[in-house]
């Protein structure tokens, strides 16, 4: 390689300034904090005391993290003390969650079971988590929280989308919510859901590019909504892969209807190929 590589790639990285957090950490980080919220592993989870220093600890940690970003100590732990303080209404509403999951899903047999072992609650909570460092207006580390949680379950939800209370998602792979969505309270998602922009053009950067879906919706499999000026009238269903450009009124069913042809094959002469 030239001398101009090594160059190009140091004088890249001076530029930077060495103000880019460890990654691996900030993902150790936010797992930790889950799993203190959520997960006994043994008899000292069950103590207060041990709850209060674990939180404590990660609150410094929470600090340290953030101080190649402000590059000053005062204010990344002012900055890790806002987050810290607001665990409490946050747990509060995860647990909302994690209760309309279990109540929306047949095959959940325990809360429990939903909070250990399914992929919608852990991408919700940790978007719960990057979504008050979001409003903090905390650089970066919300990224990493929701691209952690993406690379985990598959599911992206940008750091950005406002989501209300009691938000349920059922399996989960695929989901994409977009920056500028709005989600009301009770709206439950599946898999395969985008709540995607009708435009990725830079310079609409700022403006509302996602849809807004009101309270108590379920959006079914493969639907797709886009725009920003797209309302999902609360109380509405969306059917398995729809696709919506425009709004929808209040108490609504949006479906798509495809045909499908079932015969006997003995009526065929010859069998159909399916092959590609």
């Amino acid at each position: 390689m030239s001398q101009d590589f090594y160059k190009n790639v140091v004088h890249f990285k001076k530029q930077q300034g060495c103000a880019l957090p460890d990654a691996s950490i900030v993902r150790k980080f936010v797992h930790h904090l889950f799993e203190t919220l959520f997960i006994c592993k043994n008899e000292a989870d069950n103590h207060e005391f041990e709850l209060k220093a674990q939180l404590q600890k990660s609150e410094e940690q929470l600090g340290l993290i953030l101080l190649p970003l402000y590059k000053n100590e005062v204010v990344a732990k002012h900055q890790s003390s806002v987050f810290f303080e607001s665990i409490a209404s946050l747990y509060n509403m995860l647990l909302e969650d994690a209760e309309a999951i279990f109540k929306a899903d047949p095959a959940a047999k325990t809360l429990e079971q939903v909070l250990i072992a399914y992929p919608g609650f852990f991408a919700t909570a940790v978007h719960r988590f990057a979504h008050q460092l979001h409003k903090q207006d905390i650089p970066l580390i919300p990224r990493i929280f929701s691209e952690y949680a993406h690379s985990k379950t598959g599911i992206d939800i940008h750091p950005s989308a406002t989501i209300g209370n009691a938000f349920a998602i059922d399996h989960g792979t695929g989901i994409v919510i977009g920056e500028t969505t709005i989600i009301g309270n009770c709206v439950k998602i599946y898999q395969g859901v985008t709540l995607g922009a009708l435009s990725v053009v830079k310079e609409e950067a700022s403006e509302k590019r996602h849809p807004t879906i009101q309270d108590n919706v379920i959006i079914y499999s493969g639907a797709t909504i886009l725009g920003g000026t797209t309302i999902i009238g609360h109380d509405s269903i969306i059917g398995g892969n729809v696709w919506l450009t425009q709004s929808v009124d209040p108490f609504s069913i949006a479906f798509h209807k495809a045909e499908i042809i079932v015969q006997d094959k003995k009526s065929f002469l010859e069998p159909y190929n399916f092959s590609i």
